[in-house]
């Protein structure tokens, strides 16, 4: 159970508040949004193949029709809502963008494997979109330029260093644009349809600490979720098959926290599917045995649920409130030795020997900017402290194989030779939550809900008819 989120019924909410509690627009905030705040709240350094630039995450391509009907007639139809199409560019567009954002291998049996989950998904946000228009909700420029500014922020990019990476990966623009616009759309109407409706009350909060109190000695289970609902029996046969798919590609590789940021239709995808440690009485009942016979690093097949298909990876356990890794607060500092894409490779391999004598020398990061100065074009920058839970998968574990004065294997980017100096780390004890963390968990639990049975109601209305 992830407490998180402060929205209080009957108060006046900005409209980036409920931000993709349902919604997948959060998950172009390191996949880029559904409460959508944490555009890209990845640490902008993945370990492994390049900078986690490709943090830029799980959602950005957008895929909403275009109304030109040559335009569209070339490049082929792929669905048509309520008259409204979403054309194959658009479909191709997402596929593309989720391939390089989430570590799924680009290949033709990949890209029909997730076609059909990532056309469901296009298919909401044009149902989304057209509420927002019914309901005579408009999204400002200022509003679509303030959430690009937090992305490149969090990204520790420019714009046109974003603007970069999508052409690099053929990957427009517009799709991006149009992504956040319907999530910012989406999360105005749930905010002012549905906000003022949520209440919590204080028994209910009181019942859950003292469960959680009585339960405190008991094994504890740190988990990530992914939700895929299902609207109707006719529908199960497909989702299921397409969640399968889903949890192969997870156990063949792909960062399970990016897979459920583009598609995991519950509160938790915002946080790429991380509920924290959880009691099993916090587990569906369904979930609930499974979890408890699983080994550490597990993926789950598909469990059916009231609510939909979860697949659940256990990434810890243990017993009591002892410290909570997830919490700790690491400081690490970026550093870049510059060079250019198609550098030459004694160029590179001078580079390389430079990083290696720069990791051999580094002690703290107190340091670092005057050791980065015998390096001709070096950049250190400010050192930045983060929760562990809140970095990249492949940040963790290297992260989980470092201590403060060393620097991480460096990788070759589009940028240079990339290292993350690791200045300090500060564990953290598990703490009971407060009422107040309660009450906000519980509170975007609920709107989740009613925004989940909204979004069901506008499919089962529409005419849709997949090409």
């Amino acid at each position: 159970m992830q407490y998180s989120v402060r929205l209080r019924p009957g108060a006046s909410r900005p409209n980036g508040s409920v931000r993709r509690i349902i919604m997948k627009s959060e998950k172009l905030a390191c996949s880029f949004t559904p409460a959508r705040e944490n555009l890209l709240r990845r640490f902008a350094v993945q370990v492994g193949v390049w900078v986690a630039i490709v943090c830029l995450a799980g959602t950005f391509a957008a895929g909403i029709a275009r109304a030109d009907d040559d335009v569209e007639s070339a490049q082929g139809i792929a669905a048509v809502i309520n008259d409204q199409i979403v054309s194959r560019y658009d479909l191709e567009q997402r596929v593309k963008l989720i391939m390089v954002t989430s570590g799924i291998p680009n290949t033709p049996e990949n890209k029909n494997r997730i076609e059909g989950q990532v056309l469901r998904s296009l298919v909401d946000e044009t149902l989304e979109k057209q509420e927002a228009k019914r309901l005579e909700i408009k999204v400002e420029q200022s509003e679509i330029d303030k959430q690009l500014e937090g992305i490149a922020k969090r990204a520790n990019m420019t714009m046109e260093q974003i603007d970069k990476f999508l052409k690099e990966n053929d990957v427009s623009r517009s799709s991006l644009v149009n992504q956040i616009q319907a999530d910012i759309a989406w999360n105005k109407v749930v905010s002012q349809q549905f906000g003022p409706l949520v209440t919590v009350g204080d028994e209910e909060i009181s019942e859950i600490l003292k469960r959680l109190k009585d339960e405190s000695d008991q094994p504890r289970y740190l988990v990530s979720e992914i939700l895929l609902t299902v609207d109707s029996p006719a529908q199960e046969q497909e989702i299921s098959g397409g969640a399968r798919r889903l949890a192969d590609q997870i156990r063949q590789g792909a960062p399970f926290s990016a897979v459920a940021q583009q598609f995991s239709q519950s509160p938790s995808s915002a946080n790429g599917g991380d509920i924290g440690w959880v009691h099993l009485s916090q587990l569906p009942r369904e979930v609930a045995p499974i979890v408890e016979q699983m080994g550490i690093g597990a993926v789950s097949d598909p469990i059916k649920t009231l609510n939909g298909l979860y697949i659940v990876q256990l990434r810890n356990k243990q017993t009591g409130l002892g410290a909570d890794p997830m919490q700790d607060q690491w400081t690490l500092s970026h550093v870049v030795l510059p060079l250019s894409p198609d550098a030459p490779p004694a160029l590179v391999e001078r580079r390389a020997a430079e990083a290696t004598k720069f990791a051999q020398e580094f002690k703290s990061c107190d340091e670092v900017s005057s050791q980065i100065k015998a390096y001709v074009g070096g950049i250190a920058e400010a050192p930045r402290t983060v929760a562990f839970g809140k970095l990249d998968s492949r940040m963790q574990q290297a992260l989980s194989k470092s201590k403060p004065g060393e620097v991480i294997p460096p990788i070759r980017s589009n940028q240079g030779i990339e290292m993350v100096a690791v200045c300090g780390h500060v564990t953290t004890d598990a703490q009971m939550p407060t009422r107040d963390a309660i009450e906000d968990n519980l509170y975007a639990q609920q709107l989740s809900m009613m925004a989940r049975r909204h979004l069901r109601d506008l499919r089962r209305d529409a005419v849709i008819e997949i090409r």
